[in-house]
């Protein structure tokens, strides 16, 4: 069993949450702490973990107890696992209005680092991988759209696949419109290109007509 299903079984499942994302992180900066209860610097893993609690239902009809597949009270919740033991500690937790900011720190780049930004505190992370950060901040971002109503946290320095692709969908956008100006502007230029050739043809017109009606002229003069 991985480490994550492991934290989904033994912290999040037997209070009716389900784990929806995790990160196992280092901070970048170290905290200035007196004394560690908890033993030194180097001793344990920390996990970040996006959970939700499970909304249930009591359904009439078959007298069963029914769970949405929309998660309640979404949190976000630090997980430690010190070294020599094999269960996980459940520490800080806030809920997911309580986020005010994730900073993806390089939007130009895959990198491990970024912030999380709470009400009341901040902590800068560095990823296991670039990947893992990557697909926690999807996650998260997903997550915030889905369950804020208000106030939903900033997203900054993340790149656009991050949030949605919504650069991509910019830019398609941006493809579109200048597709249909292009048209536009063909259409346009043939529409004068047919509006002078249906002068020339019209100016054609009367000139044989003309050239015509005076060939009769001439016919019926000499005619008589």
């Amino acid at each position: 069993m991985s480490a994550k299903s492991a934290i989904n079984k033994e912290i999040f499942a037997p209070h009716d949450e389900r784990m929806l994302g995790a990160v196992q992180v280092k901070r970048r900066t170290k905290k200035k702490i007196p004394f560690l209860a908890t033993g030194g610097q180097g001793d344990y893993m920390t996990y970040i973990c996006l959970s939700g609690k499970l909304q249930h239902s009591y359904s009439r009809h078959d007298a069963a107890l029914v769970t949405n597949k929309k998660p309640s009270q979404v949190s976000i919740t630090k997980v430690k696992q010190f070294e020599g033991s094999s269960s996980f500690v459940r520490r800080s937790q806030w809920t997911i209005d309580q986020l005010r900011q994730v900073n993806g720190i390089d939007p130009n780049r895959d990198c491990a680092e970024f912030d999380l930004v709470f009400d009341n505190t901040f902590d800068q992370w560095v990823a296991g991988s670039a990947g893992e950060k990557c697909t926690f901040v999807q996650i998260l971002h997903h997550t915030c759209q889905r369950h804020i109503a208000d106030r939903k946290p900033e997203f900054i320095n993340c790149q656009s696949k991050l949030l949605g692709g919504n650069s991509i969908l910019h830019s398609a956008a941006d493809s579109v419109t200048s597709a249909v100006q292009k048209a536009s502007q063909a259409l346009n230029e043939r529409g004068e290109r047919l509006g002078r050739a249906e002068e020339k043809t019209g100016d054609m017109m009367n000139s044989a007509q003309q050239f015509a009606e005076t060939a009769h002229k001439l016919a019926m003069k000499h005619k008589c």
